[in-house]
């Protein structure tokens, strides 16, 4: 597997085995060269500013409109039905979640998404969906694209080799994926695997403005890879299946190809991936907290100035030397809902009960902090340069919308923990009136 690297970047690649397939000077001519179709995947409004204005030009062996007419699929538990439960305000937190076993439940990437809790809607282009997946089996001779927004792809057990109409991309726990609206992709997996999918409507994620920090620091662009051209001239006579997720739910179409039929391409709207151990952390050197902003990966804005759709932050292995400070998260209550995962190890804040493969809401306004064990043995910790959560990866998506949670997620998975709250019961007033 062969990368290109750069955030944004406008990237040109061709199949090796095809020289020249590129067009020269021009993005549709009459005749492209060996026979191939033209195609353009919009990802922004043809007038968008130049900065914000992204494209692709795909030159194909067929082009994609070839395929018969799409049908409804049944689609499981995924969805964006938010009002399916009364809500829930307090601190959430899942087991694991359970990866079914092959081959008794063959469970493919697409039939093992799960909604967890989201908010808005695809149609208005304006909102968020965090899901889970858990799969056991790779797609075969069936694809999905989404129509209703972009997928940032978390995996934590299992690696994913993801098949895109511009190459592939092998992507393994630690490292992260983003495909964007209306690219078609399929999953191969190698045995139980399960990771977190937090979905955006009507935004594109991108690096956070650094301000301050200055022209370096967080993801260097550089880092993020995008697949190199490859295709594959594949004829199934038995069905090509091609799955979209429209306006929230999914619809089959048959065609008699595979659609990674993409011999080159050119354009600045690619699929991408990114290793989290390349975050360039930026912490507080002498006291207090910096706010937990500066671990942000990627975000995807709205249209008021410095308020996220959603933020992926993470929470990666870092020094923890501030003086005279209480150096885990602080107790809090924010107007950002919260949900947290959590790739391996142990969460500085939670050593016990929140544990990989598992996850956690914090909706706004609701409080939450470190458990009554990590306050007491912080608050007692002699204060000299230590590591903080080496071997261990937790991450965040953020929103500024008020997540509803599903059925699914409430009852239906049966992974709620119900003795959450528990943890900081035994809590108790250190209050004295006459010590300062």
């Amino acid at each position: 597997l062969q990368y290109m690297s750069g955030f944004g970047n406008e990237h040109v690649s061709e199949d090796p085995r095809c020289p020249g397939a590129l067009p020269e000077g021009q993005n549709n001519p009459q005749v492209c060269p060996y026979g191939l179709y033209a195609e353009q995947l919009s990802g922004s409004a043809f007038t968008c500013p130049r900065p914000t204005n992204k494209r692709s030009w795909l030159y194909r062996i067929l082009p994609s409109v070839c395929h018969k007419p799409f049908k409804p699929l049944e689609e499981g538990h995924l969805t964006h039905d938010w009002d399916e439960i009364e809500p829930d305000p307090n601190q959430l937190r899942w087991k694991p979640f359970e990866i079914p076993k092959a081959p008794q439940n063959k469970m493919d990437f697409v039939s093992g998404l799960h909604t967890l809790c989201g908010a808005g809607e695809p149609r208005g282009r304006n909102g968020i969906a965090i899901h889970i997946f858990v799969c056991n089996t790779s797609m075969i001779n069936r694809c999905l694209y989404n129509s209703d927004g972009d997928f940032l792809i978390v995996p934590q057990q299992g690696k994913l080799l993801i098949t895109t109409e511009f190459g592939k991309m092998l992507v393994e726990p630690n490292e992260i994926c983003v495909i964007q609206q209306g690219m078609r992709f399929s999953v191969e997996v190698f045995g139980e695997t399960r990771g977190y999918i937090l979905e955006v409507y009507g935004a594109h994620f991108e690096l956070p403005d650094l301000g301050p920090i200055g022209a370096n620091g967080l993801a260097n662009p550089r880092d993020f890879l995008v697949p190199v051209a490859w295709y594959e001239d594949h004829q199934v006579p038995g069905g090509y299946t091609v799955i979209s997720k429209y306006q929230g739910k999914l619809f089959a179409a048959q065609q008699d190809y595979s659609p990674f039929n993409v011999v080159a391409w050119h354009g600045n709207y690619t699929p991408y991936k990114y290793h989290l151990e390349k975050f360039m952390v930026i912490n507080a050197v002498a006291f207090d907290h910096a706010d937990p902003s500066i671990f942000t990966v990627l975000t995807a804005k709205t249209t008021r100035a410095g308020v996220a759709l959603a933020d992926f932050v993470i929470f990666p292995p870092r020094w923890g030397v501030a003086n005279n400070t209480f150096r885990p998260p602080y107790y809090h209550r924010n107007c950002m809902s919260e949900f947290m995962g959590l790739i391996k190890g142990h969460y500085e804040a939670k050593e016990e009960g929140f544990q990989p493969g598992g996850g956690s809401l914090h909706s706004m306004m609701t409080p939450h902090g470190p458990d009554a064990d990590c306050f007491e043995k912080a608050s007692k910790a002699k204060l000299e340069p230590e590591r903080v959560a080496d071997g261990t990866m937790a991450f965040m998506f953020e929103s500024s919308l008020s997540l509803a949670v599903t059925k699914w997620g409430l009852q239906t998975s049966n992974r709620l923990d119900k003795n959450y709250y528990k943890c900081w019961e035994p809590l108790k007033s250190h209050f004295n009136p006459k010590c300062k």
